[in-house]
């Protein structure tokens, strides 16, 4: 027998809230400074320290992607471009994690999957019928939006991982090369 269809709505609502105020809560300590966070100039050095370049737009659009993908979520509104941006945000926090493995006891990428591919379940979803979508109907929640939301935010993701993946491997490489010339740590004496 099938979920009660006001049930199931129901649930997807508080799914949409409680993920949506979880990630909303994290942006707006990346923008604000928020519940502890490094508002914007502290995510930017962490983002820096991090390899993802430039620091400051990268910080400026985790914080979007969290705090405007999560308002959105738990309104209901927009939801595949929601669920999109957040997977998108979380992809990023994946890939930092990543090296610890997979619990998040060991720092691993668990919290920022579960919450990409939760977010990314209601944006194919749907809101359902407690949601600011069903009230507009539907206008922000289209087949083609679904698909175009997250053909962007998988691209955009993949290019900034790929960014960094590759600015860190650069890295790497010269420490790596330094360290084989003995050279690590020293600077060049001044010409001038």
């Amino acid at each position: 027998m099938a979920a009660h269809p006001n049930r199931r709505d129901l649930g997807l609502l508080v799914l949409r809230v409680g993920t949506g105020a979880v990630l909303a809560a994290h942006g707006t300590q990346k923008l604000f400074g928020w519940f502890g966070g490094g508002g914007i100039e502290g995510t930017a050095q962490g983002m820096a320290a991090m390899g993802f370049h430039p620091p400051r737009q990268s910080a400026v659009a985790a914080g979007l992607g969290e705090a405007g993908g999560g308002a959105l979520l738990a309104l209901g509104l927009a939801t595949p471009a929601a669920g999109a941006a957040a997977a998108g945000a979380m992809a990023g926090a994946v890939s930092v994690h990543a090296p610890a493995g997979f619990f998040a006891q060991g720092g691993g990428y668990e919290y920022p999957a579960f919450l990409g591919f939760t977010a990314a379940a209601l944006g194919i979803t749907g809101a359902g019928r407690y949601s600011l979508d069903h009230a507009t109907g539907h206008v922000l929640d289209r087949p083609w939006v679904v698909a175009a939301a997250f053909l962007g935010s998988a691209l955009a993701a993949a290019a900034v991982v790929g960014k960094r993946a590759q600015a860190r491997a650069a890295k790497a490489a010269a420490t790596e090369e330094d360290l084989a010339n003995g050279t690590e740590g020293t600077e060049e004496p001044d010409a001038g």
